[in-house]
């Protein structure tokens, strides 16, 4: 596959986990979709949950809610093929999953400034992570997974990370559409 295949692929992909952030939203939780994908077919997808009343929880984030979907749908696929787009950057919890699960590849659209674990130093860490092959392309649909996220720390009734440094940078990003 040449290069610019994999661009539109990922853009592809990404808009489909763009659609489940807004199903997210939508329901009032906070807005990340996720979809694996092998090549360009999609073989599990999942959305935050747990955000959208006072009662929040810190594990059904989306990442973990696809990998579950996809280890009792597809359990026996060859996960090094696989790649996971996010809307937002995998948290430190979620990006340790991916690479434990054995997924080749991220994508995500939007960076988590506040608690991405994409770009942490994983040298110092045991030969577990230390030497996991992921990839992680960073990025794609940026502006509108931005949107959603806008949108979410704009509306007072949203108390998830209201106030944190993720909600302050979100709301200082300039708007391109």
């Amino acid at each position: 596959m040449s290069l610019d295949g994999v661009v539109d692929n990922d853009d592809a992909l990404m808009a489909v986990a763009l659609d489940l952030a807004e199903a997210a939203l939508k329901n009032g939780d906070f807005p990340v979709g996720c979809v694996i994908a092998d090549e360009n077919a999609v073989v599990a997808k999942g959305r935050r949950t747990g955000t959208a009343d006072r009662t929040t929880n810190e594990i059904d984030h989306a990442e973990i809610n696809t990998l579950r979907w996809l280890y009792r749908h597809a359990p026996d696929m060859d996960r090094l093929r696989l790649t996971i787009y996010c809307t937002m950057e995998p948290c430190l919890m979620c990006f340790s999953a991916i690479m434990l699960s054995g997924i080749g590849r991220i994508v995500y659209a939007y960076e988590d400034v506040m608690g991405g674990g994409t770009g942490c130093d994983r040298s110092m860490l045991s030969p577990l992570y230390r030497d996991n092959p992921i990839t992680v392309t960073a990025g794609v649909r940026r502006e509108q997974s931005l949107a959603l996220f806008h949108r979410f720390f704009s509306e007072s009734g949203n108390a998830y990370w209201a106030d944190s440094l993720l909600s302050r940078y979100t709301l200082e990003q300039p708007l391109s559409f």
